[in-house]
């Protein structure tokens, strides 16, 4: 990194990503109160005739050449075009200055030292201050000052560079705790896009399917003019609300249904498809957390039985013991030998694998398909 870009990313007096160069001002003013020790030896006589008034000059030249050099940075970690040129110009003048004036003029130092305090990684910080240390106590030695004046300089420069490393290290942290808040937000907003999409291919994979397979029942019941046809259209229209409402709750995230309404649902839609569908289930009622996903293990297969399938019968039983609670879902459909799952199932595995259990999906041994889910059951929920 450039000492352009240091500085740019340390002057910042307003702690914020972007800093106020009012606020900076305000800080910079502050400061110039060490201008009164230059100052009084022009307003005193001590400086006389045209030195004075080159010494009025430099030090106006001086006071400009810091002011800017603290708010020439537009932005935090977007350092001016001339920040490092007037950064080098305060340094200069800083150090010539004192040889031409003396006096007084052993304060400017202190702005250098500051501005490097503040512009500077700690160790360079350090180096920087301990050689305008160096220079402060020549020029004292070179111009006659005594060993008390030169001793609080030095004191007041070291106090200062003290003070600003510690409020450059302080305003970086809060910009970086800015930014990890920023990209704390940026990842939970992600991961709730995730969680709506995740839910609501779950949850339409299913009802979908169910409203297709009624509707071409009810297309088939019309041509036979059947009593049912109204029936099933009603089922449709009632799949349909509850499909919407459960939309709705999971992008509230509000939704909760569990495995018996899970089953429930898996008996309707097998029936509408002409599959025979026998429940099991031992060692149940699950904790809420277990439920809920042992449900969305029976929403996707039984979704997946019903769109890929062929079966004519599936089995689903819901066992709780030793410790595990173990869903299965079999059918006796026709099943290619090669086996790729799905983004339901890719997303119903990853949910398992956060609850520490295992997902088994694939061609059962004695044909058809076989989804087994086994999750770490509390001992408090066994019977």
């Amino acid at each position: 990194m450039s000492l352009g870009d240091r500085i740019g990313r340390t002057l910042n007096f307003g702690g914020t990503d972007r800093p106020s160069r009012w606020r900076r001002l305000l800080g910079t003013s502050l400061g110039l109160v060490y201008l009164f020790y230059p100052i009084t030896d022009v307003t005193s006589g001590e400086i006389t005739g045209a030195k004075a008034a080159w010494a009025v000059v430099a030090l106006a030249a001086f006071t400009a050449s810091y002011v800017a050099t603290v708010l020439s940075p537009a932005d935090y970690g977007e350092p001016g075009r001339w920040t490092p040129a007037l950064l080098a110009s305060t340094v200069l003048m800083a150090v010539t200055l004192p040889l031409i004036f003396g006096g007084g003029w052993l304060a400017l130092p202190i702005y250098v030292t500051v501005l490097l305090s503040m512009a500077l990684p700690l160790r360079r910080a350090v180096a920087g201050v301990a050689g305008m240390a160096v220079v402060v106590t020549a020029e004292g030695l070179v111009k006659g000052a005594d060993a008390a004046t030169i001793g609080l300089l030095l004191l007041q420069m070291t106090t200062l560079s003290v003070l600003f490393m510690s409020v450059r290290n302080t305003r970086s942290l809060l910009v970086r705790l800015h930014r990890a808040q920023g990209e704390v937000a940026r990842l939970a907003a992600g991961e709730e896009r995730l969680r709506i999409a995740r839910d609501l291919h779950d949850l339409l994979g299913h009802t979908l399917s169910l409203i297709v397979l009624k509707s071409e029942l009810a297309g088939r019941l019309a041509e036979q003019g059947s009593p049912r046809t109204a029936a099933e259209i009603r089922d449709i229209e009632q799949v349909a609300r509850t499909a919407l409402r459960e939309v709705r709750e999971a992008v509230n995230g509000y939704r909760r249904r569990g495995l018996a309404e899970e089953l429930d649902g898996a008996r309707a839609a097998l029936d509408a498809a002409g599959v025979a569908v026998t429940v099991r289930t031992a060692g149940t009622p699950l904790p809420d957390d277990l439920d809920g996903l042992l449900g969305w293990a029976v929403r996707e297969g039984v979704t997946n039985v019903v769109r890929h399938a062929r079966a004519r019968r599936c089995e689903i039983s819901v066992t709780l013991r030793d410790g595990d609670a173990v869903l299965e879902v079999r059918d006796d459909g026709r099943t290619g030998a090669a086996y790729t799952p799905g983004t339901g199932l890719t997303g119903l595995a990853e949910r398992v694998r956060a609850r520490g259990g295992s997902l088994d999906a694939g061609v059962a041994p004695a044909g058809g398909f076989r989804l087994r889910v086994v999750v770490p059951a509390p001992v408090d929920s066994r019977t």
